[in-house]
Parts: structure tokens; sequence; C-alpha cells
């Protein structure tokens, strides 16, 4: 295989050649390959939604949820299921294994709800099955806002919809706040009794004449014709026309009855922006589309069609993610080109510019051809790519700059450049292999992790794993052949590089190599005091750091740059009184120092089942919500801060109760504290859940407590007397149609204007004036006897309401959630919540489940100690591969765990709470780095050993060869790092330099981890590793020499012995043979 750098350094033209159309063609693929904020996870959940006009929760929940409950159970791969009865409509949300293929679960899906339909009233509508998407979340939102009428604001969002689902790159664009046209016909209840007219007469005239009757065709032998009698309502003005009873000489037209009128249907929701009335339109991006591309392109079509709108008419673009991933790649290109820079400073300043260009060269073109290999996989680059990147600055020059240390070296003895870099090459080949080995080995059990978070971070190993093979080629290959052409060193010989000449004494070093080898023969000279301090230091930092309370985080507590703001309130509130609630509230924050924008929707505006981003996970008596944008990217304002000011003013408000989430990054996990309570019995589900609720309500360290039980509320229900209704000739449809009249209107028919996009209902209703409860008592009925008041066999009687029924698993549940007051005090809280639990005497029929971040972290914990064991086990095969000696497997392994107490030490000193994704990432990424030292320091001992040199020259040789590359490497890595943990930006583009920042805090424990524990075990690696290498070696001369005292005092018993034997026995000749 070390062939394969002479054959490179020989045809040095080609190698350079291929180098650099490697580095233009990742360039371009980098320029072009789409960019995202978080990874494109294909999420398998399927959606479910069986419509019926009039439901109530139970009988949703009993004709609608539990018949596909029953069929669904089947299904392969399903994880769990919710179930929702609701008012109007029956859900239901599945939720598949991890690596499920989405679409066939969607086919089979749809497969067991068609045999399901069988059980469905005959009235329900087709069930909609849709399937939920990480991307289908929206990228951005334009809010249209400002003094326009109604119709005229919602033409521009229609047009402005059009021009923007035109463009491939985005999905759909949804617009929040829209009312639906309806055409209201409003019937005179006096009139109708006057003419003697019902509701039932004015449909039936409105269904027969709004039809498109094919009359056939006439075929007259010199043509053929078809005939159509065009009877479709197109206007307004044609159901005007419509006879409804006519005599002898006069017609009864819908006019002379009614007024038509063309309007929108009552509203259920607002949507206002900063106050003013608004709609939103929520862009969501196609899989795959570049981010950035389509927000561009979003921003150049509303400014393209702004200019035709009137002037009192104002947009402004929220909630943009393309900011977010502009920021952190412009921000992630600028950490690297920094760590570029201090990596070039450390290699001038130890091995002259030439070498040290070299080194730096072979960072920027790692990065491309591993943009190259992203691109061929047809992966996205999105915020763990980069992530991996950053990882992967302070590992890639590792193979670089052994390579270039040790041809630097051989040419301070008097090689020339070519001979230098080939015997470098071939020399540090198998270590250089089996470090970068090493290092893979630590990452891909990532690739193995099948869970949400797992799925969130496998993108950071396959980045690694391209980077690191990328840089190895670099480093064995094209390195050998730059330095053959470009490479020197500074003129001159240096005393201490000759004292590690092959055949030098390093004692004869000067300077601080001189001090480090004289140092390392005096520990040499106390192995056991060595390993007694080493081993006692390690335990002393597990100790300190197991006597600490720590906070902790499954993913990360990022400065937050949105929050939701949900205002609850129970009770049967009309929208007006939600949405004056609502306006509380944002005026209270509206203006305040750090609030940027409010986006705010109260009332029902139609809202997701599932969201990532924390705002479906919203308390059930949430009556509204505000979208609040915090200033985070000016570096005078902190989201932290503008939060817990937010929660001061608006607790301020009497009687005003409210909720508080920042907006969610990375794994979805919800709230700190969250018990799921699962029973078919409702009372005992019930009792146990205000039991567990006023437990959490006690604890002073919670806040935010809220449960899922149905709300409180009244409801009126309308009771018939069939036998009564009977005499008149009438049903229950009768009854409930004619009600509607006072509701929502009783819908006739439906149309197609030719200015609107959908058909647009046709709906009769009575005035405003006559439309209230007590109207009901009033309402007379048409009846084969002539119209009768309802009152005569109905009873109006109010009865609590049932707002929603979740059902989950096929049992109901009831959801307790809280929030802890203190940031990160989560875990320890939901341990004290178990224990509590598991003391009360709850019935046997409730079953009592612990979810969200409690749920992730236990997976978390145990996928990374599985991880961490193949970890050690493919390290341990690859070592074993490369030395052929257990002890040195050992030797190498035990810098993996000694390394942990650095990250500890890390973590004490300088992180406010520890994140458990990044942290163990953080161990797993250190593992791979830490053993490359020991690989390279190793392989030299043995090689100086097979040379001849006695086991203590050969540690101290190795010591002192190893120590330049070891401290660069190192060096690289923590100052590629630093800028990282002291959220230090430097922005070339604009000059400037920045600290803080909401999207720095993304790599501060990742970075810390990394560079705390390398420093601690590199500190290890250099004075204590060479002592135990000796180990072996010095317990065998050891055993030797006890061995060697044992036979000693044996022979000597055995001489005497023999001695006294011969004096007893001298006149015999037999004599038996000495034992030995």
């Amino acid at each position: 295989m070390t062939q394969i750098v002479e054959g490179a350094i020989g045809r040095a033209r080609m190698v350079l050649s291929i180098l650099i159309c490697a580095i233009i063609a990742g360039t371009a693929t980098y320029i072009g390959l789409p960019k995202e904020a978080d990874p494109d996870i294909p999420i398998p959940f399927v959606g479910i939604t069986v419509p019926l006009a009039g439901v109530t929760p139970e009988d949703a929940e009993r004709l609608l949820v539990k018949p596909i409950e029953q069929e669904i159970q089947s299904l392969e791969g399903l994880k769990t299921f919710i179930g929702i009865g609701a008012e109007g409509a029956g859900q239901l949300v599945l939720e598949f294994e991890i690596e499920t293929d989405v679409d066939q679960a969607v086919l089979d899906v749809k497969d067991k709800v068609d045999l399901a339909k069988r059980f469905f009233p005959a009235d329900a509508r087709e069930p909609i099955i849709t399937e939920v998407n990480a991307s289908q979340f929206p990228i951005m939102v334009v809010n249209l806002f400002g003094q326009a009428p109604e119709r005229g604001l919602n033409q521009i969002a229609e047009t402005l919809q059009d021009m923007l689902e035109r463009n491939p790159g985005v999905l759909e664009a949804n617009i929040i706040g829209q009312r639906e046209d309806v055409l209201e016909i409003v019937v005179d209840p006096v009139k109708l009794e006057t003419y003697n007219l019902s509701y039932q007469d004015i449909y039936a005239v409105v269904t027969a004449n709004n039809q498109l009757v094919p009359a056939g065709q006439i075929d007259t032998g010199e043509g053929s014709f078809a005939v159509k009698v065009p009877g479709l309502i197109r206007s307004a003005q044609d159901a005007l026309n419509l006879p409804v009873k006519r005599s002898d000489n006069a017609t009864v037209t819908l006019s002379d009855v009614a007024e038509i009128r063309r309007t929108y249907k009552d509203a259920t929701g607002y949507a206002t922006f900063n106050g003013q009335p608004s709609l939103q339109l929520q862009i969501v991006k196609r899989s795959g589309a570049n981010i950035l591309d389509t927000a561009n392109f979003v921003r150049d079509t509303v400014a393209a069609q702004q200019e035709s709108w009137h002037n009192t008419v104002d947009v402004r673009i929220t909630s943009d993610a393309s900011e977010l991933i502009g920021d952190q790649l412009g921000q992630l290109q600028n950490s690297i080109i920094t760590a570029v820079m201090l990596v070039m400073i450390i290699c001038v300043a130890a091995l002259g510019w030439r070498s040290a260009l070299l080194v730096g060269i072979s960072i920027p073109a790692s990065f491309v051809m591993a943009f190259l290999l992203l691109g061929a996989f047809g992966y996205t680059i999105n915020m763990m790519v980069m992530f991996g990147m950053v990882i992967a600055v302070g590992i890639l020059v590792d193979g670089a700059i052994v390579v270039t240390e040790y041809a630097d070296r051989k040419m301070a003895e008097g090689l020339n450049r070519k001979e230098a870099y080939g015997m470098a090459g071939k020399r540090m080949f198998w270590p250089v292999v089996a470090s970068t080995a090493t290092t893979l080995a630590a990452f891909i059990p990532f690739l193995f992790w099948n869970s949400m978070p797992g799925k969130f971070m496998a993108y950071l190993p396959i980045t690694l794993i391209f980077v690191l093979s990328a840089s190895l080629v670099m480093a064995l290959i094209f390195l050998p052949v730059l330095g053959s052409v470009i490479g020197a060193r500074p003129d001159g010989t240096d005393e201490s590089l000759a004292a590690l000449a092959a055949d030098a004494d390093p004692s004869e070093a000067t300077g601080w190599l001189g001090g480090y080898v004289r140092l390392l023969k005096a520990l040499l000279a106390h192995p056991l005091a060595v390993t007694g301090v080493a081993i006692a230091g390690v335990m002393m930092i597990f100790v300190w750091f197991g006597s600490t309370p720590h906070k902790t985080e499954l993913f990360l507590d990022v400065e937050p740059e949105q929050a939701f703001v949900f205002v609850q309130a129970q009770g049967s509130l009309s929208t007006a009184e939600q949405l004056s609630l609502v306006k509380r509230a944002e005026v209270a924050i509206t203006g305040m120092d750090g609030v940027e924008d409010i986006s705010t929707e109260a009332g029902a505006s139609g809202g997701a089942i599932f969201s990532p981003d924390g705002s479906s996970s919203k308390p059930t008596d949430t009556v509204g919500q505000l979208l609040v944008d915090l200033a985070t990217a000016d570096g005078v304002h902190n989201g932290r801060r503008t939060l817990a000011n937010i929660r001061t003013r608006l607790a301020e408000i009497p009687g005003l109760r409210f909720e508080i989430a920042a907006r969610e990054q990375g794994p979805p996990s919800g709230k700190d504290i969250q018990i799921a309570l699962l029973s078919e019995d409702a009372a005992s589900l019930n009792s146990t859940a205000r039991m567990i609720r006023d437990y959490l309500d006690s604890r002073p360290d919670l806040r935010e407590v809220e449960d899922t039980r149905p709300l409180p509320g009244i409801e009126y229900q309308l009771e018939v007397d069939r036998a009564e209704a009977g005499k008149y000739g009438l049903d229950i449809s009768q009854v409930g149609a004619a009600v509607q009249l006072i509701t929502n209107g009783v819908l006739v028919g439906r149309y197609r204007p030719d200015d609107a996009n959908d058909e647009v209902d046709i709906r009769v209703r009575f005035p405003q004036a006559d439309r209230s409860a007590s109207a009901i008592d009033d309402l007379r009925i048409a009846t084969p006897r002539g119209n009768v008041p309802l009152s005569l066999f109905v009873e109006r009687v109010p009865a609590p309401r049932v707002s929603q029924i979740t059902r989950r698993d096929g049992a109901r549940v009831v959801d307790v959630r809280a929030n802890a007051v203190e940031q990160g005090a989560g875990a320890a809280i939901v341990e004290e919540v178990k224990a509590w639990v598991a003391e009360q005497d709850i019935p046997g029929t409730v079953e009592v489940r612990f979810e969200g971040a409690d749920e992730d972290s236990a997976d978390a914990a145990a996928f990374f100690q599985g991880a961490l064991l193949a970890m050690l086990f493919m390290m341990a095969i690859i070592l074993l591969w490369e030395f052929n000696n257990f002890w040195q497997v050992f030797l190498t392994l035990t810098a993996v765990i000694i390394s942990t107490a650095g990250v500890l030490v890390g973590i004490q000193l300088g992180l406010p709470y520890v994140s458990q994704l990044m942290i163990g990432t953080g161990i797993v990424a250190l593992a791979g780095i830490v053993v490359n030292n020991n690989i390279v320091l190793i392989d030299t001992y043995n090689r100086l050993l097979s040379d001849g040199r006695t086991p203590e020259e050969a540690a101290v040789a190795t010591a002192a060869q190893r120590i330049r590359p070891i401290l660069l490497t190192t060096g690289t890595t923590i100052c590629g790092l630093l800028p990282m943990i002291i959220q230090m930006n430097v922005n070339f583009f604009e000059g400037s330099i920045n600290f803080g920042g909401a999207s720095s805090e993304w790599w501060v424990q990742l970075a810390t981890a990394v560079v705390f524990g390398l420093g601690f075990s590199t500190i290890m690696i250099l004075l204590v590793t060479p002592v135990w290498l000796l180990a072996p070696h010095r317990i065998r001369r050891w055993a030797g020499r006890l061995k060697d005292r044992v036979r000693g005092e044996q022979a000597a018993a055995h001489s005497i012995s023999e001695q006294t034997t011969a004096n007893e026995n001298e006149p015999s000749d037999r004599s038996l043979p000495a034992a030995e």
C-alpha cells in the first residue's frame, strides 16, 4: 500500500491536476447544494380527519375514532396513535417507527380506513389522510396588514399566493386569518309566515334551479347539435329572481321574502400584526429545495407585487428561517477561516511558513472534497452538517501535521525534500490510516441511532466520515506530492531536531525540549508514584463532579429569537371576547424594549396538530397566541432577559392567564415534565389527573402547570318529544334544520362565481336580530297543518359541554404538563415526581407514563452507552491489527476514559448546564481524537524498539520525537474551537468581531467538551503514557529478578542438603542425580 505514495510523488503533475479539479468541483458543489435550517428528517406521522357536520365530541369518539382505532392496531411499524373526538370531526394522528417508509404507511392507513368506513354514519364526509413532514413547517411568514377593506386584503393575499406557488421551491403558501366566502339568503321570518312559506320550500327551489341539465343531442340528418339547459347559479342576481311560490295572478320570487348578499362566514378567529388586522401567508418549502434561494424568491416577489398595492397596505416578513441558517453558515464559514488562520500561525511558528502552508491548504481542500461527496450522495447542507465541519477543523489537520512534521525532521537531518516527504508518507501511512479509522469508528454507531434525536444528529457522523476520508487522502497522497514540489524548511540546523535523529541521544536536546526530556526521565524513575498520582487525580475529578448538582437539557437551551405567548381562558367565550383578552396581552407588550414584532391569532384560526417548534403543545384552554419576534442579533438585547420582562409585565395584568414558550430549535421535546395518564375509566382518570395536577401546582419550583382534562363549558341541548313532533308530521332532521336558521344557516346549495377559486356555499338564515338563544323558543316551523311554534315539542336544556376527547393507544388519555421555573432543572424534578407518584394509591385501571424530554433522555443515555461500547470494541480491533499487543491497546483506550475527566472539568468550570446530546457527541468525538496521539506515539516506540534501543531509551526518544506533533495537533484543535467556547465571531467580510448572539450558543457545549478533554488527555499522554509503556518490560524484568532470587535461594538450599547426604553415604558408590 505504501507504494501509492512513491507512485504519486513520481507523477506529481497528474496528482496536482486532480487536486485542483477536486477543489474547483467541490467549491461549485458547495455553492449549488440546497441549504436548510434543520435537517430534513422524514417524520413518520400520518394524520386522519373524518369531518361530520354537527357531531359532538362523545359521538365523534364513538362513531368515528373507535372504528378506525380497531382497524389500525394491526399496522406494521405503528409506534403510537392519538385519537381526538372534537366538535364536527374525528381525528387521529399515527406515529410510526422512525425507519418506516412513510409513503407505504399512508397507503396502508388508507386501506385500514376504507375498512372502517362501513361503521361511519351515512352523512360522514370522505376521510382526509395526510402525511406530516419536517419540511412542511413554514420557513417564513409574510404578514399583510394596514388600512384596507377585508375583500381588498384577501385579493392581494390570494394573488400573492398564486404568484408564490408557481415557484418550484415553494410547496404551498397557506393564508391564515382569511374568512371563506358565502352567499347568504337572509329571510324575513314575518314575510315567510305571511306567504306561508318554509325554508324547505326555499331549499327545494334553489336545489332544483342550480343544476346543469344535459338535455341530449338532436341529430337532424344535416348536422348534430347538443342541447343544454344551463341552470347553474352564477351570481347573486340569478338567485334573487328564483320563483318560490305562485298564485293565479302573481309569482313570489326570492327577492320578495329575502335579501341576498355575498359576504364572509362568521369569524371564528382573528389575525393581527402589531395591533392591525392582518392576513398571514405561511410559506412552506418543498423538501430538498434551497432555503436561501426560496426565501430570496419570496422577498423579491413580495417587493415586486407591493408596487401595485395601495400605499395603506403594508407587508412584513417574520419568522424567517433563512436568516438563521444564513447567520449560521456565515458564522461557521468565519469560524473555519479563523481556525485555519490560528492553525497557520501555530504551524508557521513551529515548522516555518512553507510547511505551514501545506497544513493550511489541507483544511479547505478537505472541506470542499467533503462537499463534493455530500453532493454526490444527495445530502443537503444544514445546521448539523456545518456542525460536523466545525468538529472536523481540529481533527482533519492531525494527519497532515504528523506527515509534515516527520518530513521536516528528516530534512533537518539532511535529506532532500522529495526523499523526506516520500519517507514521511510511507513511514506514517499506517499510523495515520489507523488513527483515521479509530476516529471514524467513534462516529459510525451514530448512523444506527433510530430515534428522532438520532435522525437529527445523523448528519454529524456522515459529514465527519466524508471530511475525514478526504483528509486521509489529502494527508497521504496530495500532501507528500505538494511537499515534494514546494516543501522546504528554514535555513540552518536546529540543535533540538538534530538531537532527535535516529542515531542521536535525545537528552542532548536544549531549550524546552531538553527540559521535557529531563522531566520525563525523572518520571520514568518513579513509575508507581506517577501511576498513583494520575489515578488519584482522575478519581478526584469524578468525585468532584459527582458531588455537585447539575442542570441538564436533552438538546440545548439556546437564546430564544422567537417565543409564543399563549393566552388562556375557560368558559363559553365568543370570538370577540377571546379577541379582547388577547388584545390586552398584545397592548401590554407592544413597544417593550427588545420586542420587534408581534403576530397575533385569536380564536380558532387553524393550527397544526403536530409542529416541531412547540406551538402544538399549547394548553387546551388557549384562546389565542402571540408570536413575539425578539431582538437578539444586535448584541445589545438578550432574548432570555426580554422574555423574563414580558413574563413580569403580563403577570401585572389582573385576571390574565398566560403561558410563555420559547420557539423550540433542534429535536422537539415540549415541556420539562410530561405525564400521560391512560384509562378507559373516565372517573378514575379525571381523579388521578386532578391529584397529580394539585401536587404539581403545590410545588414552588414549577410553573405553567396544565392538564388536558375536558374544559368546563355550557352547551344547549334541544330535547325533542318525538311522539308529539310526529303528530305534526315532523322528525329530528327537520327540527335540526329549522334551528340552523338561527345558528350558521341551512346549506341549500353551492355555486362557483367567476371571481372565486373555490365553490361558495349558499346558506339560508335569519337576520342578526332574530338570532339568539331565546329565538329558538319562538321559532316557528312549517308543517302540513300550518306553521307551529317549536316550543310545543322541543325543550331547550343547558348542559355541561365537553370541548374534545383525546385518546392514545386505544384508551382515553389526560396529559399533565409543567415547566421548571429554573432552566435545566427539569430532569431532577421529574425524578422527584416519579418517586411521589410511586407512593400514591393510583387505581390499577390507570396507566402512568412519563414522556417528552424524560423519555428522549433515557433513549439518548441508553444509546450513548451502547455507542461507547461499540466504539471501544471497533477501536480495539483496529488497534490490535496495528500493534498486535493487548497492553498497548489497553493503554490507548484508557486515554478515552481519562479524557472524559477533562470534559467533566470543562463542565464544572465553564458550562451553566449539561446538554446530553451535545456533551455525549463531544465525548464520542473526543474519543476519536485522543486515540490518534497515542497511536502515533506507540507506533514510534515499537519502531525504535525494533531498531535495537533499550525500552527506557525508546520511551524517552519516542516522547521527545512525538511531543512536537502532539502539541501541534492538540494546539490546532484547541485553537480551532476556542473562538466557539468564548462565543467570538470574527466577521471577515464585514471586518467586525462580535461576542455572544443566539447562533453562537449552538457550539459552546460541544467545543468545551472537546477542548477540555483534549487538553487534559494530552498532558496525561505526554507525562504518563511513556511511563505506562514500560510497564510490561518492567514487570517482566521485576518478575525475572524475583525468579532469579527464588532460584538462587533454591540453589543454595539444594547445595547444603547435597553436602550432608554425601557425608552420610560416603562408602556408597551410587548417588542420585541432582534435582534441577
